[in-house]
């Protein structure tokens, strides 16, 4: 892309369109540039798609692409989570090749740090194309029941590769829904102040997301507040399990309909994103 296209594009055309067209990474070393949710990623290697003890799932997505420190957290947990009673890993979204926005799913994954782990256990058998796009995720919960865990599906072997994910010094957060915190919480017997490394959060019943923190000289990787010390089971977790949350805002029936969002574009990214965009690929 020429640079008048791109200075163009910084204010036109939205970033995940730009960022979810590129099929490649950059070349060059690997380099988160921005924060989680506000970014982009130059050199990204990718995930395999099958390893000893892990498959990557939803292929066509084109998003087992990150910066080689979560790339090794995984590579990691699937080894050391045999130990703990886990077959192996079905691993969702990390990033894009470069990084950036997403055309759907997520508001993070922008720096190649982040990287979702579905809470199925990996079958004893590699699962087809077809079976990694098709195969329906497996809530935790209860279908009927307001944040309950469901027990038929849960385990403690759930908990185990969870809290193995949170020991890693490496991993700066663990997202899970607010039930299996509260699970967590009420039965993990191992060390307690790695509970407060998990934090609850909308969603995610079907898979835990993994976020390290950024790499050792990475000066244009912005860092994520720390999480709690201890436990963190007490007042913001309880929080979760009132109305508040979940609350649908009162709308104002005199108002004017909202405008819609503005996109977000390359000028609302790190000015290392443009160069990042309009780089030529590895191959």
């Amino acid at each position: 892309m020429a640079s008048a296209t791109v200075a163009e594009a910084d204010s036109v055309t939205p970033a995940k369109q730009l960022f979810g067209a590129a099929k490649l990474p950059t070349a060059g070393a690997p380099e988160p540039h921005g924060f989680y949710a506000k970014g982009c990623l130059e050199g990204g290697q990718a995930l395999s798609i099958d390893g000893p003890n892990w498959q990557v799932m939803r292929l066509s997505r084109n998003r087992n692409w990150g910066h080689p420190a979560i790339i090794n957290v995984l590579e990691r947990l699937s080894r050391d989570g045999v130990k703990d009673g886990w077959p192996g890993l079905l691993i969702g979204d990390l990033s894009q090749p470069r990084g950036g926005p997403m055309l759907n799913g997520h508001s993070s994954h922008q720096i190649g740090l982040d990287a979702d782990v579905w809470l199925t256990p990996m079958p004893n058998r590699r699962l087809s194309a077809k079976e990694r796009e098709d195969l329906p995720f497996t809530s935790m919960l209860e279908p009927k029941k307001f944040l309950t865990i469901n027990e038929a599906n849960w385990s403690p072997a759930h908990a185990r590769i969870i809290m193995r994910a949170a020991s890693y010094p490496e991993v700066q957060r663990i997202f899970v829904n607010p039930a299996i915190k509260k699970k967590l919480c009420e039965t993990w017997q191992g060390n307690r102040d790695l509970l407060g490394k998990v934090r609850p959060i909308y969603g995610h019943d079907a898979h835990f997301h993994i976020r390290v923190s950024c790499p050792a000289g990475s000066a244009d990787c912005k860092e994520q507040a720390a999480t709690p010390t201890g436990d963190d089971c007490g007042k913001g977790l309880a929080w979760w399990f009132t109305k508040e949350p979940w609350a649908k805002p009162k709308k104002d029936p005199n108002a004017p309909p909202p405008k819609p969002p503005k996109p977000v574009t390359l000028a609302d990214l790190p000015k290392a994103c443009s160069a990042v965009i309009s780089a030529p690929t590895t191959r």
